[in-house]
Parts: structure tokens; C-alpha cells; sequence
């Protein structure tokens, strides 16, 4: 009798959560169409998601907390099992070398992170119903300390794979290598729940890899909407890789969907070949009650512009029994469309290549198993699963005569205590004395609230970031007044050289060191 009591109390609270969701969206729809006159939105726009950067008179923060207070002394006993081995770590960042010469870069940060067990986002989202979101600032509880623009340095964590694309006489096989590359570049997000902070108008950052062979610059070029440049470029010339990346947020109810627009460009020097696509998308479920989780789908095309092959993959949406989870797969064709190689395997693990007709075969006799599986079972609720499903297999089955392209890099052992960073991540924000002297003052490293919140001071993190906004936003009225325009400094807008599309391209000379007129943005 309990336990039945007990199953229906949880349903209640089930329909009730749903409920308030469902009532949340639509308050929040019929308000946006009585005070605009527009018709209601099914969701909500990108700048929403956002920081606030409001001129609103009648602007709301809310990067204080209103919930139970979480302070330095409560995490101390989270703080005693992973801060053992931190002491010496943090001498790591002093520009220590190997034996070899090469720099060591750190393995901890200062100081694990907060628990945000005593935070929902619904305890946030539940008080803008009417508002804007544009115009509340989220908890910094929510993010971890890294900026975007270091975020998306990671996509270079595993440059092995260009290099060794460039080293092969084979199209093929590059084009095998270009795509485990842009499969790898979005492993580091899986378990990534936090939100990286907004680069400010301006910010940069940049980052040298003598053992990964590379070096990379970074700038926010734009606020509104939100875009951010790179440019990397290999230390033996053999490659560069640049684009721009524009996430475009929509919130759903019960996740938040990021598209990151804006198209990858990798050139191999040696070959003179360009290869160029863009990324899937992400989702983020449960955003407002259960567990977090998160998925890649989405369809990513890889052109090379001097062959005329292409390689399609299919990163596959999560389905309704887990199934397809994080699963990739995909051709490479030549400029006639024949198949000269599948590619299989799953963004958070691996990536195979095998024979199209082996893998078709194995595709066909999969799919006579699932639905044998499938007609044995009771099929039951058809909707977007709440919890993250676990697939069937949590490892990737290898077809027979298949060749391994990419394999991820465990994850440190103290990952989970430092917002679930990979090692590369790990290294992002490190900073020495003799790197502080060389560095323009605009470089992420030096943004205090990013530093506070590294360091575990998450009150100062909040004051900082709510002070940098502000900064921010008079530095725009002040321009608006004296109708001055932004000027970027290390990009500038021009036609993509191989898609013809709007893009932000290197200007040059920022390894010059020559930092001079820089805006005072922190």
C-alpha cells in the first residue's frame, strides 16, 4: 500500500512539474504578444540565453543567490578529498619545463568547484515569467571558469590528427583524418553542463602549443549577436584552421538547443587543399528538473574544395530507447557521389573507417535484429525521454576489417570535481608571471570574475561579472552618443575564399606584439 501511495505522489509531482512548465512558457508567450503586439513565439530568441546586457531602466540581476546560501566553509568537505594533490599542482603554472624543453601545463585548478545541488535553474527561470530573459542575468553558480572564446580552443585538443592528415599522399585518407578531426572537436562537451561566461566585446585570447605543434588567436568581434573569430595556424606551417562561430540559442522548455553557426575552414599547406563544414548541433535536457544531459544531431558536410570529395556524417539524435546515442556515422564520396569509404562510431568515444559494402551489410542484418528485438516487446510511451537513456552498448561495436581513426583521451581522475574538464581544458586558463608581461590586456586570462570564480571565490566571481557587464554596457551608450562604431582589431568581415559566405578573416600582425590603442575592458 506504501509503495503504491508512494507511485502516486510521484506522478502527481510529475504532472504538477510539467504543468508549471507548460504555464511558465505560455505566461511568457501571451505577455511577449500583449506588450509587443507580436504574435506569441513558440521559442524564445538566442539573445536570451544570454548575459544581461539590457539598457532597461527596470533591469532585474539576479547573480545573487536566492536560495539557500552556498558558501567557501559549506564546500570545505568536498574541497578536503580532491585538494591533496592541488598544492603542488598549482606550481604547475609557473611555466615549469620537461626534460624535453617543452612547457608543463597544469593538472588542477586552484580550487574544485561549488556544488550546485542547492541551485535549480527553474528556481531562476520560474521569476522571469513576463520578462525577458535577455534581461536576467544567469547565477554565475551555472557557469564554469573558462570564457567562451577558451571553450572553443578546444577544438584543437587533438591537432595530432591534422598533422597526420598532412603527412598522407592519400585524398582518402585525409579526408578519413579532416573528419575524425571535426568528430573530436566536439568530444570535450560531453558531460560539459556548465556555461562557459560570454566574452566581452573585444576580449581575446590566444594560446601557443609547442608539443601540439600549434598557435591560436581568438577575439569577440561582435556583441549583438554574439560572434567570436579564430585563427590557428600549425608551428611548421603545415596548416591553418579559422572560422567564426555564432551560437544560436532557442530554449524549448525543457532544454536549451545550441546551433553554432558559422562555417570551419582547414587548409592543408602542403596539399593546397581547404577543407571546410560546420558543427552540430547541441542540446542541453533537463534543464529545469532532473538530471543534465547532453546530445549532438545534426547533419555535417566536409568539402574539399579541390577534389570535390566529401565526407557526410549523420550525428544521430538520442531516439526514444537510447539507442542511437552519440552515435556518428556517414560516407566519403568522390565528385560523382560513389562511396569510397563509411566512417562509424560514437562523438564521445571513437571513430572507425571501413569498406561501404561491409558496412551496409552489417547495417542490414543490425536493423533485421532491431526489429525482430523490437516486434518481442511491448512498445510503450512515445515521448522525448526525461532521463538520459542508456544505450544498449556503452562502447561502439567494431565491424570486422574496420581501420581505428580517432580514440578520446581519458578524462583526468579528478575530472569530476573540476566542472568535468579534460586535461587540454584543465591547462585554458593558466597563467604565469613571464606570460602576464607578453599578453595584450584584453586576453581572457586577466577577466577577474573567470579568475575568482577559478580560484573558488564564487561571491567575488558574482560581484565581477555583474561589474564587467556594467562596464560593458555604458562603454556602448557612450559610443551610441557620440554615434562612434566598434572597430575589431585582429578581424575584419570578408567573403569565406572557398564557400563565398560572410565571414570574419584574419587581419594579421597580432604575433608582432605590438599592442598599442587596446580597449580598456576589464
Amino acid at each position: 500500500v506504501r509503495n503504491l501511495k508512494l507511485e502516486h505522489e510521484q506522478e502527481k509531482n510529475k504532472i504538477l512539474s510539467e504543468a508549471l512548465e507548460t504555464l511558465a512558457t505560455e505566461h511568457h508567450e501571451l505577455e511577449q504578444s500583449l506588450v509587443k503586439g507580436s504574435p506569441p513565439l513558440s521559442i524564445i530568441s538566442e539573445e536570451q540565453f544570454y548575459d544581461a546586457v539590457s539598457d532597461s531602466e527596470s533591469e532585474k540581476s539576479l547573480s545573487g543567490f536566492e536560495t539557500t546560501a552556498y558558501s567557501l566553509e559549506d564546500s570545505m568537505d568536498s574541497k578536503d578529498t580532491v585538494t591533496s594533490g592541488m598544492s603542488e599542482e598549482k606550481v604547475c603554472g609557473s611555466g615549469e619545463l620537461l626534460s624535453n624543453g617543452i612547457k608543463k601545463h597544469r593538472t588542477s585548478l586552484p580550487s574544485p568547484m561549488f556544488s550546485r545541488n542547492d541551485f535549480s535553474i527553474w528556481s531562476i527561470l520560474r521569476k522571469c515569467i513576463g520578462m525577458e530573459l535577455s534581461k536576467i542575468t544567469m547565477p554565475v553558480i551555472f557557469n564554469e571558469p573558462l570564457s567562451f572564446l577558451q571553450r572553443l580552443t578546444e577544438y584543437m585538443e587533438h591537432t595530432y590528427l591534422i598533422h597526420k592528415a598532412s603527412s598522407l599522399s592519400s585524398t582518402t585518407e585525409r579526408m578519413q583524418c579532416v573528419a575524425a578531426f571535426a568528430v573530436s572537436a566536439v568530444a570535450s562537451q560531453w558531460e560539459r553542463t556548465g556555461k562557459p561566461f560570454n566574452p566581452l566585446l573585444g576580449e581575446t585570447y590566444e594560446l601557443i602549443r609547442d608539443d601540439l605543434g600549434f598557435r591560436l588567436l581568438s577575439e569577440q568581434v561582435s556583441h549583438h549577436p554574439p560572434i567570436s573569430a579564430f585563427y590557428a595556424e600549425g608551428l611548421n606551417n603545415d596548416f591553418v584552421f579559422h572560422g567564426s562561430i555564432y551560437p544560436k540559442l532557442k530554449f524549448w522548455g525543457k532544454s536549451v538547443e545550441a546551433e553554432p553557426k558559422g562555417t570551419m575552414t582547414l587548409e592543408l599547406l602542403e596539399h593546397n587543399e581547404a577543407y571546410t563544414w560546420t558543427n552540430p548541433t547541441c542540446c542541453v535536457h533537463n534543464i529545469i528538473v532532473g538530471k543534465l544531459w547532453i546530445e549532438q544531431y545534426g547533419n555535417v558536410e566536409i568539402t574539399n574544395h579541390k577534389t570535390g570529395e566529401k565526407c557526410v556524417l549523420s550525428f544521430k539524435p538520442c531516439g526514444l530507447f537510447g539507442k542511437e546515442l552519440h552515435k556518428v556515422e556517414g560516407y566519403i564520396q568522390d565528385k560523382s557521389k560513389k562511396k569510397l569509404c563509411a566512417l562509424y562510431g560514437k562523438w564521445t568515444e571513437c571513430l572507425y573507417s571501413v569498406d561501404p559494402a561491409t558496412f551496409e551489410a552489417y547495417k542490414k542484418n543490425d536493423k533485421k535484429n532491431a526489429e525482430e528485438k523490437k516486434s518481442s516487446k511491448q512498445v510503450g510511451n512515445t515521448e522525448e525521454p526525461d532521463e538520459m537513456p542508456l544505450p544498449d552498448s556503452e562502447s561502439v561495436y567494431v565491424i570486422p576489417g574496420s581501420i581505428l581513426l580517432w580514440k578520446i583521451t581519458p578524462r583526468p581522475p579528478n575530472s569530476a570535481q573540476m566542472y568535468n574538464f579534460t586535461s587540454f581544458a584543465m591547462a585554458l586558463n593558466e597563467l604565469d608571471k613571464e606570460m602576464e608581461s607578453v599578453i595584450p590586456k584584453t586576453d581572457c586570462r586577466l577577466r577577474p570574475d573567470i579568475r575568482a570564480m577559478e580560484n573558488g571565490e564564487i561571491d567575488l566571481a558574482s560581484e565581477e561579472k555583474k561589474r564587467l557587464e556594467e562596464k560593458q554596457r555604458t562603454a556602448r551608450k557612450n559610443r551610441s552618443k557620440s554615434e562612434e562604431d566598434w572597430k575589431t582589431r585582429w578581424f575584419h568581415q570578408g567573403p569565406n575564399p572557398y564557400t563565398g559566405t560572410q565571414d570574419w578573416l584574419y587581419s594579421g600582425n597580432y604575433w608582432d606584439r605590438n599592442y598599442f590603442n587596446l580597449p580598456d575592458i576589464y
